[in-house]
C-alpha cells in the first residue's frame, strides 16, 4: 500500500481543498466537489481539513489524501494536528498521509516535537506521516526523528519566518539536497510556472490550494492587481 502512495504521487500536482468555518466555501459537500474537479483536472492527490471533510472527499475520489485537523489551543500556537487527539482521529478515518506542525513550537499539551512524534509513532508504525515545517533546520530535524514527508508548508507562517518570499525555491532545493526524505514543496504557489519552478528542484510532490480552491483569495489578488 505504501508502495502505491508513493508511486501515485511522485511528481505530481496535489491539491489543497479546505474552506475553515469563516470561509464562504466552508462546507464538506462543497470540499468534495472541489476535490473532483481537482481530480479530474489531473491532481494525483488532495490535501483536506477535518473528518467530515475527508469522507465527503472520499466517497468522490480514489486518491491519496493529506489529511490534517487545525484545531486552536489557548497556550499554543500550534494548530496543524497539533495533538494526539486529532492524530488518533485521522487514523481512525483512514486518510494516506497525516501531516502535523512539525515547528519548533511547544504543543498544546506541553510537549515538545520529539516528545509527542516518539508517542506517535510508536502508537502508528506503518502510518505515513508529513511534517509541515517553516524552515531548514526544523525540515532536518523533522527527517532525523523520522517523518516520512518533509513539507515547507509553514514557511511564513511562524513568527521566526513571516515576511519571507514565496516560494523560497533556495529552501526547497536545500532540504532536496540535505534532509535525505521526499520534499513535499508547499506554500506561496500562485501559478504554473512557479509550480514548474518548484518541481525542478527535485521535490517529490507539491501542494497548491489558494491559488486553485479558495475563490474569495484569487479574487482579492485581481482587485489587488488592479489598485495597483
Amino acid at each position: 500500500m505504501t508502495q502505491s502512495i508513493l508511486e501515485k504521487l511522485k511528481g505530481g500536482l496535489v491539491v489543497s481543498c479546505q474552506a475553515l468555518e469563516n470561509e464562504p466555501l466552508h462546507s464538506s459537500y462543497i470540499m468534495s466537489r472541489m476535490a473532483y474537479a481537482a481530480y479530474l483536472g489531473g491532481a494525483v492527490g488532495i490535501r483536506a481539513n477535518t473528518i467530515e471533510d475527508i469522507i465527503e472527499i472520499k466517497k468522490v475520489v480514489d486518491l491519496p489524501i493529506i489529511g490534517i485537523i487545525k484545531a486552536e489551543y489557548e497556550d499554543s500556537q500550534v494548530y496543524i494536528t497539533p495533538t494526539l487527539k486529532e492524530v488518533q482521529a485521522l487514523v481512525e478515518c483512514g486518510v494516506d498521509i497525516i501531516a502535523v506542525d512539525a515547528t519548533d513550537r511547544i504543543r498544546p499539551d506541553g510537549k515538545s516535537l520529539d516528545e509527542f512524534f516518539k508517542e506517535v509513532r510508536e502508537l502508528y508504525k506503518d502510518q505515513l506521516f508529513m511534517a509541515d515545517c517553516s524552515n531548514y533546520e526544523e525540515g532536518i530535524h523533522a527527517a532525523e526523528i523520522g517523518f516520512d514527508f518533509i513539507g515547507t508548508t509553514l514557511h511564513g507562517y511562524t513568527d521566526y519566518t513571516k515576511g519571507v518570499s514565496l516560494p523560497n525555491y533556495d529552501l526547497v532545493q536545500a532540504l532536496v539536497k540535505d534532509c535525505g526524505k521526499p520534499v513535499i514543496g508547499e506554500g506561496g504557489i500562485w501559478s504554473p510556472e512557479q509550480l514548474k519552478r518548484v518541481m525542478d528542484c527535485g521535490v517529490f510532490t507539491a501542494v497548491v490550494g489558494t491559488a486553485i480552491t479558495r475563490p474569495m483569495d484569487i479574487t482579492k489578488k485581481y482587485v489587488e492587481a488592479l489598485k495597483a
